[in-house]
Formats: C-alpha cells, sequence, structure tokens
C-alpha cells in the first residue's frame, strides 16, 4: 500500500520520527519522504529517496513553508505524519503566557492548521493524515499537565473532524506509551526523569506504526500491553490509584532534584560575589 508514495515526515530527525521514516524506507520500495524538523542536518544521510528540510513547525510560516516545498518535490502527499511536538515535565505552578503558548502552538495549533493546509492541497485526491497524539492523549499524568493538555486537545479534534473530513482524506491516530528517545531529556530540560511505565523501544513504534498504516488502521496502538492496562484501570480503578501514585512519586523526586539544583546555583553565586569582595 504505501510502496511509490510521496510521504511528509515532522519531528524525522530522532525519536518516534526518525524510526518510523526508517521502517518506511525499509519495508516500501519506491516511496520518497521529505523530512522536516528544526535543524535538517541531524538528520542522517539516507540518499535520494530523503530530502531533509528546515523549519518550525510551532508557526504558519514554517508550516506553509513545508508545504510549499512539499509541492514543489511532490506532485501530491499521499502521507503526511504529523509527529513533531515536545514535552514540559514539571510541575505546573507559575505563571508564563509564552511558555504555555510555545507547547500548544508546536503540539496542538500547527498540527490543525496542517489539516486544513492538507485537506487544500489534495483537493478531492486521496490522501491520509497521521497524528502522533501519545497516550497521555487518553490519560494524564503528573508532571505533564501542559503536555496531556495538548495531546487531549488533538484526540478531541480528530475526533470532531472525522464526522465532517471528506471521504478523500483519511485521518489515522497513533498513542504510543513512554518511548526511549530524547524525551525523557528534553522534557526535563536535561534533567534526568523518570518515565512512566511501560517504555518501548522507538523501533518497535515505527514498526508497529508502519504496519497500522499499511492495514489502514484509524487508531494505532503501538504497545501490546496498554490498552489491556486501560481496561483493567477502568474496571480495577484502585490499580489506576495506585499507579498515579507512584507517578506523583516520581514528580516530587524530580521538583526536589530541581529545587536543590537552584540552591545550589545560588550558593554558588554567593560564594563567588564573597571571593570578588
Amino acid at each position: 500500500m504505501i510502496s511509490g508514495k510521496n510521504i511528509v515526515v515532522t519531528g524525522a530527525s530522532s525519536g518516534i520520527g526518525k524510526s518510523i521514516m526508517e521502517e518506511l524506507l525499509a519495508q516500501n520500495e519506491g516511496c520518497r519522504i521529505l523530512a522536516a524538523c528544526r535543524r535538517a542536518e541531524m538528520i542522517a544521510d539516507y540518499g535520494e529517496r530523503v530530502i531533509p528540510f528546515s523549519c518550525d513547525l510551532s508557526t504558519k510560516e514554517g508550516v506553509d513553508a513545508l508545504f510549499d516545498r512539499a509541492e514543489l518535490l511532490f506532485d501530491k502527499i499521499d502521507l503526511f505524519f504529523c509527529n513533531a511536538g515536545a514535552p514540559y515535565y514539571e510541575r505546573f505552578d507559575y505563571e508564563d503566557w509564552e511558555r504555555i503558548s510555545r507547547i500548544f502552538d508546536l503540539n496542538t495549533v500547527g498540527h490543525i492548521y496542517t489539516y486544513s493546509k492538507y485537506l487544500h492541497h489534495l483537493n478531492g485526491r486521496e490522501g491520509r493524515l497521521v497524528y502522533t497524539i501519545s497516550a497521555m492523549g487518553e490519560m494524564a499524568l503528573p508532571g505533564y499537565a501542559l503536555y496531556a493538555a495538548t495531546k487531549f486537545a488533538m484526540k478531541g479534534f480528530q475526533q470532531a473532524i472525522r464526522d465532517e473530513t471528506p471521504k478523500n482524506l483519511q485521518i489515522s491516530c497513533i498513542y504510543p506509551v513512554s518511548t526511549k528517545t530524547n524525551f525523557f531529556n528534553v522534557g526535563g530540560g536535561g534533567r534526568k526523569m523518570e518515565p512512566p511505565f511501560p517504555v518501548q523501544a522507538p523501533e518497535a513504534v515505527g514498526k508497529a506504526v508502519v504496519k497500522g498504516i499499511d492495514k489502514l488502521k484509524k487508531h494505532i496502538y503501538p504497545c501490546p500491553v496498554y490498552l489491556p492496562s486501560k481496561v483493567l484501570m477502568n474496571v480495577v480503578p484502585p490499580v489506576k490509584k495506585l499507579y498515579v501514585m507512584a507517578q506523583q512519586g516520581k514528580l516530587r523526586r524530580f521538583v526536589k532534584r530541581v529545587e536543590e539544583e537552584k540552591r545550589g546555583i545560588i550558593e554558588d553565586i554567593k560564594l563567588e560575589r564573597e571571593i570578588r569582595k
């Protein structure tokens, strides 16, 4: 089904986006991929089948530039993977409008705008839009309030838009659990985080996603234990309570490390000032 297709993959330099791209290349002959990320030089050399492209997908200008580039390369975009995104891991107790806007612009607004751009690009032709939503778009966890909010928003958007989307545009959604990527360094501002259980390798996610797309699945759950666990937590609420409590403990430990780090920096500054005196 995917062989010979023209494909756009965002967030292609690492993690799930990179694994999806590599699986597409491995399993499908003749497909061409426009691989987008903030810094195209971070994308490895895959030969002529992959065209790296730098853009900021948290902005209208960045999304427009990506479509302009794709339309120069391809007569039609057959598959569009909206995978770009970024996390925060934190205790949400601050007032910062710009910080809140940044994560929504990338994880939500850019993806919603992409839907409209892609719909108009197809102009009645067949295509498939794939959203990486995350399991946290169905179950929020402590420490991920803003990240989960962006994913819940995408969950709601795709649910509503399916009932008004023309038949030529199909939508698939991916719900990965914790994945062994740079996600758990970036989210904590470079500090080590304890990821929620379970954890998958990005290669496993890439394989499950490409297999699901090939089968035209509307919803793809790469982790085989996720759906049974979700049912168990709904049927036996104490299981969910214990799981959430474990995540609360991880957040407390993280916040404690951050506070200790800040105190250490303050002490270093004081010491440096005393030395200068």
